[in-house]
């Protein structure tokens, strides 16, 4: 087929674009570069470097004649969502739907958008959240991601376009960026290896669901054929707590530094886990890489990174 992947020079869309050509799909990318990096981006893949709500999209659907579409583009920051609201939404809402156009006029017949599991519940009554659980999203960025999932729907009441909305617990794996807030296993990997102080917010117990790229790649790749639209959780339904994560980094690479906890995050979510139970009876995934085989794995990919 031939599909195009949005943010695919960045953490996760450049791992699922290798997955789509190992396949033997056409695959398009589309980044801005803003946090993608031109190293992520397969030698086989088309690449154009624009902004997701630049009027030329529209071309590049007409040309590309795409089947599938995988939206992973983003602001992706929490704190830059709250500190700007307009930029996050001008980025997250009307990228997407100037995406959504461009798809519908030129004949796509699956659209798969990377949501959020933790921000779009908030602060969960139950643990793991599955898709029932009320949607309270304490974030603009958690709005523009539940926001796009409403769009999602009216584009196919009102067009027939098909989609799958992934909500996705905290990805991790090779290609993280480690500058940022989003990647706490990125950073606290490059910090320990480069033998630097790194800092827990809080207590550190505050806990997250972590899924590995791979498993992530996984689900994307079966959302592309399934028959229905809807909405899933990805995620491993375990909680883990950042001290823990921490610990599990140290031991990995060797390092002899303590963690140092430092004030805690205002508006940080205590406990975040989601539960995959619905994706797994529709879709058959589950995740297959556990933490300590993840962690280790990434720890690998940062050293090498790093030399």
């Amino acid at each position: 087929m031939k599909v195009l992947v949005t943010g695919g020079a960045g953490f996760i869309g450049s791992n699922l674009a290798d997955a789509l050509l190992s396949d033997g799909h056409d695959v398009t990318i589309i980044d801005d570069l803003s946090s993608g990096q031109t190293e992520n981006v397969p030698s086989k893949a088309v690449f154009h470097k624009i902004d997701i709500s630049s009027p030329v999209i529209d071309k590049i659907f007409e040309k590309g004649n795409f089947d599938r579409v995988f939206h992973l583009a983003a602001q992706m920051d929490v704190r830059k969502s709250v500190a700007d609201p307009r930029f996050d939404a001008e980025i997250n809402i009307l990228g997407g739907i100037n995406l959504l156009r461009a798809a519908v006029g030129h004949g796509v017949k699956k659209f798969v958008f990377s949501s959020t599991g933790g921000a779009i519940y908030g602060e969960q009554d139950y643990f793991p959240a599955d898709e029932k659980h009320a949607l309270r999203p304490v974030s603009p960025y958690g709005i523009s991601k539940l926001s796009f999932e409403k769009y999602l729907y009216y584009f196919k009441l009102q067009f027939g376009l098909e989609y799958v909305a992934l909500r996705y617990a905290n990805v991790y794996g090779p290609r993280q960026n480690s500058h940022g807030e989003a990647g706490v296993v990125a950073i606290f990997c490059e910090k320990l290896l480069k033998g630097d102080k790194a800092f827990v917010n809080g207590d550190g117990l505050q806990t997250r669901d972590f899924v590995y790229v791979s498993d992530v790649v996984k689900a994307n790749m079966l959302a592309m054929n399934h028959p229905e639209s809807g909405e899933f959780n990805v995620g491993t339904g375990i909680e883990t707590d950042i001290n823990t994560i921490y610990d599990m980094i140290k031991s990995s690479t060797g390092s002899s530094r303590e963690r140092v906890n430092r004030e805690a995050m205002p508006g940080e979510q205590i406990r975040s886990v989601i539960s995959h139970e619905l994706i797994k009876k529709s879709m058959n995934w589950s995740p297959s890489v556990k933490i300590n085989d993840g962690i280790r794995r990434t720890v690998e990919f940062f050293k090498s990174k790093l030399g």
